[in-house]
Protein backbone atom coordinates (compact mmCIF):
# COMPACT_ATOMS: atom_id res chain seq x y z
CA UNK A 1 0.00 0.00 0.00
CA UNK A 2 1.35 3.28 -1.02
CA UNK A 3 1.91 6.18 1.61
CA UNK A 4 -0.66 8.66 0.48
CA UNK A 5 -3.17 5.75 0.67
CA UNK A 6 -2.31 5.06 3.86
CA UNK A 7 -2.53 7.80 5.61
CA UNK A 8 -5.87 8.95 3.59
CA UNK A 9 -6.79 5.89 5.51
CA UNK A 10 -5.59 7.29 8.65
CA UNK A 11 -6.82 10.32 8.16
CA UNK A 12 -4.04 12.33 7.92
CA UNK A 13 -3.74 14.35 4.63
CA UNK A 14 -2.61 17.38 6.27
CA UNK A 15 0.24 15.27 7.68
CA UNK A 16 0.85 13.85 4.67
CA UNK A 17 1.29 17.24 2.44
CA UNK A 18 4.07 18.21 5.35
CA UNK A 19 5.84 15.37 5.05
CA UNK A 20 5.89 15.21 1.27
CA UNK A 21 7.27 18.56 1.19
CA UNK A 22 9.88 17.77 3.60
CA UNK A 23 10.91 14.21 1.90
CA UNK A 24 10.90 16.04 -1.23
CA UNK A 25 13.50 19.12 -0.02
CA UNK A 26 16.19 16.29 1.46
CA UNK A 27 18.31 14.79 -1.93
CA UNK A 28 18.90 11.34 -1.94
CA UNK A 29 22.45 11.12 -0.84
CA UNK A 30 24.65 9.06 -3.67
CA UNK A 31 25.82 5.61 -1.67
CA UNK A 32 29.13 6.98 -0.88
CA UNK A 33 31.47 3.86 0.72
CA UNK A 34 33.07 4.80 4.26
CA UNK A 35 36.12 6.56 4.51
CA UNK A 36 38.87 3.57 5.17
CA UNK A 37 39.87 3.70 8.66
CA UNK A 38 43.26 4.79 8.86
CA UNK A 39 45.38 1.97 10.58
CA UNK A 40 45.88 2.44 13.89
CA UNK A 41 49.23 3.00 15.74
CA UNK A 42 52.36 0.83 16.14
CA UNK A 43 51.29 -0.62 19.96
CA UNK A 44 54.16 -1.06 22.09
CA UNK A 45 54.58 -4.61 23.52
CA UNK A 46 52.04 -4.89 26.05
CA UNK A 47 53.14 -4.34 29.74
CA UNK A 48 52.02 -7.29 30.92
CA UNK A 49 55.50 -8.72 29.71
CA UNK A 50 57.21 -5.57 31.17
CA UNK A 51 58.57 -5.60 35.18
CA UNK A 52 59.13 -2.33 37.08
CA UNK A 53 62.56 -3.05 39.43
CA UNK A 54 62.93 -0.48 41.80
CA UNK A 55 65.81 0.13 44.52
CA UNK A 56 68.46 -0.70 41.63
CA UNK A 57 72.19 0.03 42.83
CA UNK A 58 73.84 3.15 40.98
CA UNK A 59 76.80 0.82 40.36
CA UNK A 60 73.81 -1.89 38.28
CA UNK A 61 73.88 -1.81 34.41
CA UNK A 62 71.70 -3.40 31.88
CA UNK A 63 74.52 -5.66 31.74
CA UNK A 64 73.78 -6.88 35.22
CA UNK A 65 70.42 -6.48 35.37
CA UNK A 66 69.99 -8.80 32.18
CA UNK A 67 72.35 -11.71 33.57
CA UNK A 68 70.16 -11.62 37.12
CA UNK A 69 67.21 -12.12 34.82
CA UNK A 70 68.14 -14.13 32.13
CA UNK A 71 67.67 -17.58 33.97
CA UNK A 72 63.93 -17.16 34.30
CA UNK A 73 63.19 -16.80 30.43
CA UNK A 74 64.00 -14.76 27.37
CA UNK A 75 64.62 -11.55 28.21
CA UNK A 76 63.89 -9.20 25.21
CA UNK A 77 64.58 -5.36 26.60
CA UNK A 78 66.35 -3.92 29.60
CA UNK A 79 66.28 -0.30 30.58
CA UNK A 80 67.70 1.63 33.72
CA UNK A 81 66.63 5.04 33.89
CA UNK A 82 69.28 7.52 34.24
CA UNK A 83 69.32 11.22 35.47
CA UNK A 84 70.13 13.60 32.55
CA UNK A 85 72.40 16.08 34.83
CA UNK A 86 74.65 13.53 36.56
CA UNK A 87 74.21 10.58 34.57
CA UNK A 88 73.68 8.29 37.70
CA UNK A 89 71.33 5.68 37.86
CA UNK A 90 67.67 6.84 39.03
CA UNK A 91 67.45 3.79 40.83
CA UNK A 92 65.01 1.92 38.65
CA UNK A 93 64.24 0.21 35.67
CA UNK A 94 62.59 -2.27 33.13
CA UNK A 95 63.35 -5.65 32.05
CA UNK A 96 60.95 -7.06 29.71
CA UNK A 97 60.38 -10.78 28.61
CA UNK A 98 58.99 -12.60 25.77
CA UNK A 99 55.88 -13.35 27.72
CA UNK A 100 53.53 -13.03 30.30
CA UNK A 101 54.53 -16.49 32.19
CA UNK A 102 57.98 -15.90 32.22
CA UNK A 103 57.60 -12.19 33.96
CA UNK A 104 55.41 -13.86 36.30
CA UNK A 105 57.88 -15.88 37.46
CA UNK A 106 60.89 -14.06 36.94
CA UNK A 107 58.47 -11.30 39.75
CA UNK A 108 57.72 -14.02 42.12
CA UNK A 109 61.50 -15.31 42.27
CA UNK A 110 62.96 -11.28 42.11
CA UNK A 111 61.09 -9.66 44.44
CA UNK A 112 62.64 -8.64 47.97
CA UNK A 113 65.97 -10.49 46.50
CA UNK A 114 69.25 -8.41 46.92
CA UNK A 115 70.87 -7.65 43.81
CA UNK A 116 74.63 -5.39 44.29
CA UNK A 117 74.05 -4.93 48.05
CA UNK A 118 70.23 -3.49 47.74
CA UNK A 119 66.96 -5.48 48.13
CA UNK A 120 64.79 -4.99 44.61
CA UNK A 121 61.17 -4.03 44.72
CA UNK A 122 59.86 -5.52 41.14
CA UNK A 123 55.69 -5.39 40.19
CA UNK A 124 54.13 -5.46 36.42
CA UNK A 125 55.38 -2.33 34.56
CA UNK A 126 52.22 0.25 34.03
CA UNK A 127 50.96 1.57 30.95
CA UNK A 128 53.06 5.51 30.42
CA UNK A 129 50.14 7.57 29.75
CA UNK A 130 51.20 10.90 27.71
CA UNK A 131 49.40 14.27 28.33
CA UNK A 132 47.66 13.24 30.78
CA UNK A 133 47.48 14.99 34.27
CA UNK A 134 49.98 14.29 36.62
CA UNK A 135 48.66 13.99 40.19
CA UNK A 136 51.13 15.05 42.36
CA UNK A 137 49.86 14.34 46.13
CA UNK A 138 50.62 16.89 48.35
CA UNK A 139 51.19 16.45 52.08
CA UNK A 140 49.38 18.47 55.45
CA UNK A 141 51.54 20.83 56.37
CA UNK A 142 52.19 20.89 60.14
CA UNK A 143 52.55 24.30 61.89
CA UNK A 144 55.31 23.70 64.55
CA UNK A 145 54.91 25.72 67.76
CA UNK A 146 57.38 28.75 68.22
Amino acid sequence: MALPELLSRLRLAPLHHHLRRSLSAVAPLPHEPPPPHPAPPPQPASNKHKLFVAGLSWSADERSLTDAFSSFGTVTEVRIMYDKNSGRSRGFGFVQFSNHYEAKYAKDAMDGKVMLGRALRISFALDKVRGGPVIVPRLPTVKQDD
